[in-house]
């Protein structure tokens, strides 16, 4: 009979532990999620323009994705202490965002707003002069003339040197802004820290099942904006600012709480008979998570709940989240624990004798063997492969021996065994996995930026439900990518990259219904692009960690969400924003309005004006049209890789393709 204190540090022990507590920290991790939500609060507090507005979301896509350092930081402090800093960054980003949009302290330097009536009202700026002339002087040459304008109350803008001190307001703007920016960066950057050490955890724990715990854990980071949404309409707090406190305490909360927990344990000796059962069970979880949450929010919606009922559906939402611990408990505390198996880390093909060493076994001339092997050979059964193999690495080290031929020896590791980030970089595989990440979930997230102007531009007036179906349909994405691609190895050993190029295909048609703007068509593409966009982030890690290894995947892993905002920086902030401007000026040339009024100059000159907006489908016509065409290319991209790694997955998971 198991004493209890052994069961217990089992338990603690534990993958399936492990694997629940990083549910929960990426339950509450996507922060990024949450920005539609808390930059009215920001834009309102502070009187931002959407220009601006804009630049802050530029910051927490960069701060969301930037994080490759990280990898390396795994290797060299305790995963506990990574979980730390970013919780810290997370805390203190945000929470300093909270203290200034509730002014509990003074807002950063040489910052103040007045409404002056010029015909309008119109916000102006007033500042220190002393500070405005050093900050300026000190920045911009001609800082030293701001002494020709009165900056204490700007009555005098309208004077002779007024285009001068407008050019200075506008300087001083873009500097203010940028130390918000500064704040949303370092606040959403504590994500990356999050991802990287949950998903390098559970990987390690569970080497053989990549694709089912990258689609889960990815999945969750999806979902938590709903899950910290709902959580806030509980309390119901007149101050929307409490959002951001929200956003700033929780996620650090629950880090404290859970990092002592998420590490490798060995987990690829703790491998049991019910395992496929309990990934069952947590895929069901997830579905069942799904359709309460798009359930509770359609009602919520279209009904006027009390505060009793908004409660008790965000209890039964933390009950929902809470069950998977069931599955540690009973299989650390159940009476008859069975002894667990062990799986290997690689796959068993691969496998070294004990009694040899790296240098004695023939993998020196395994390239070689790749070469001069008949391809017949592939089609094989995995047995009688390795047997075939093993013969042709005797007559090479035969011919070797007696100098017939000469062993060519390949630099660096092969695909399958553990690369650094440098080694991966030389790699045309590496490079495939980016571009064609880039071209496909670079398409999907221009989407998810845009998606309330592309609502409104086919007049759909409450636009809030189609960001909370985009994010429904990306966790189901992710959980659904990482169970088909996992079937697709397993079964077939065909390589994971398949199913990348079938979530670019899905999203190809997503693009092209948003292009045509037919009746339903936003209902229709929301879902298309949020399950191929949210597959893309359960496949590609788990592929990354079998072609690159995963020694460092946090580094490799890191650098491939370098391609996220790269592709969002072309397809939104140059070609989708560009088009749509475009076509705002035509509608308003054709239907001119009059706003002309004394403080329109005035606005206009800082760039406060707003934007003309585009009514009907042209609006996002061509972009949608571009991205649909550049998924057709990611498409092409992955299919290379497919043809470029079937040998690979064939080693790897030791099955013919049938």
């Amino acid at each position: 009979m198991i004493r209890l204190p052994e069961r217990f540090r089992a338990f603690f022990n534990n993958r399936w532990l492990v694997f629940v507590g990083a549910m929960w920290i990426q339950s509450c991790a996507g922060i990024g999620y949450l920005f539609g939500s808390i930059s009215p609060v920001i834009k309102s507090s502070l009187n931002y323009n959407q220009r601006e507005v804009a630049r802050l979301g530029v910051a927490k896509d960069i701060g969301d994705s930037i994080g490759f350092w990280i990898g390396s930081l795994c290797e060299i402090v305790p995963l506990w202490a990574v979980l730390l800093i970013g919780a810290l960054q997370n805390l203190i980003g945000y929470g300093w965002v909270w203290l200034i949009i509730t002014h509990r302290v003074p807002t950063l330097p040489l910052w103040a707003t007045i409404q002056q009536s010029i015909g309008a009202k119109v916000p102006l700026i007033k500042f220190q002069m002393d500070e405005l002339v050093v900050l300026l002087g000190a920045t911009f040459p001609l800082g030293l003339v701001m002494n020709q304008c009165n900056f204490e109350t700007l009555t005098m803008f309208w004077s002779q040197p007024g285009d001068l001190c407008a050019l200075r307001v506008q300087l001083f703007v873009f500097y203010w802004t940028s130390k918000m920016c500064i704040l949303i960066f370092v606040g959403t950057n504590g994500e990356t820290y999050f991802n990287t050490v949950d998903l390098v955890s559970c990987v390690q724990n569970f080497p053989k099942s990549r694709g089912p715990v990258v689609g889960i854990l990815k999945g969750f980071s999806g979902l938590s904006g709903a899950i910290l949404t709902q959580i806030y309409t509980m309390i119901h707090s007149p101050d929307q600012a409490s959002l951001v406190f929200m956003v700033a305490v929780g996620p650090a909360m629950v880090v404290f709480g859970l990092m002592l927990i998420v590490r490798p344990v060995g987990g690829h000796r703790q491998v049991r008979p019910t395992d496929g059962l309990s990934f069952t069970f947590i895929y069901g979880l997830c579905l069942l998570l799904a359709a309460y949450l798009m359930g509770v929010m359609l009602l919520e919606d279209l009904v006027d709940l009390s505060d009793t009922m908004v409660t008790i559906f965000t209890a039964i939402l933390f009950v929902l989240v809470l069950v998977p611990i069931v599955i540690p408990v009973s299989l650390s505390f159940s009476s008859e624990p069975k002894a667990p198996e062990a799986e290997a880390l690689l796959t068993e093909p691969q496998k070294e004798d004990p009694g040899k060493s790296g240098q004695d076994t023939p993998e020196v001339i395994f390239s070689e063997v790749e070469d001069e092997k008949p391809k017949e050979v592939d089609l094989l059964p995995a047995s009688e492969r390795q047997k075939r193999i093993a013969q042709l690495q005797t007559k090479l080290f035969q011919a070797a021996a007696e100098g017939a031929v000469r062993v060519k020896r390949r630099r660096g590791p092969r695909r399958g065994e553990d690369f650094t980030l440098m080694q991966a970089l030389i790699k045309a595989d590496f490079w495939l996995i980016f571009f064609s990440l880039l071209l496909g979930s670079g398409s999907g997230l221009t989407v998810i930026d845009n998606l309330g102007q592309m609502s409104q531009s086919l007049g759909y007036d409450n636009t809030h439900i189609f960001v909370s179906m985009i994010s429904i349909w990306n966790f189901l994405g992710r959980i659904g990518g990482g169970y088909f691609s996992e079937l697709i190895v397993r079964d077939y050993a065909y390589p994971r990259p398949v199913s990348i190029a079938v979530a670019q295909v899905i999203m190809a048609f997503g693009h092209f219904f948003f292009a045509m703007g037919w009746p339903g068509a936003m209902y229709i593409g929301t879902l298309l692009i949020g399950l191929g966009y949210g597959a893309h982030w359960a496949i590609v890690p788990a592929a990354a960690s079998e072609l690159f290894g995963l020694k460092n995947f946090g580094a490799l892993y890191n650098f491939l969400t370098l391609a996220n905002p790269a592709g969002s920086l072309v397809l939104s902030g140059v070609i989708a924003s560009s088009l749509y401007d475009r076509e705002a000026e035509k509608q308003a040339h054709h239907h001119p309005q009059q706003q002309q009024n004394t403080g329109s100059i005035f606005s206009g000159m800082l760039g406060l004006d707003d934007p003309p907006k585009c009514e009907g489908s042209i609006c996002f016509f061509l972009t949608s049209m571009i991205m649909s065409g550049l998924c057709i290319i990611a498409v092409v991209l992955s299919m290379i890789l497919v043809r470029r790694t079937k040998i690979v997955y064939a080693n790897l998971y030791g099955k013919s393709r049938t």
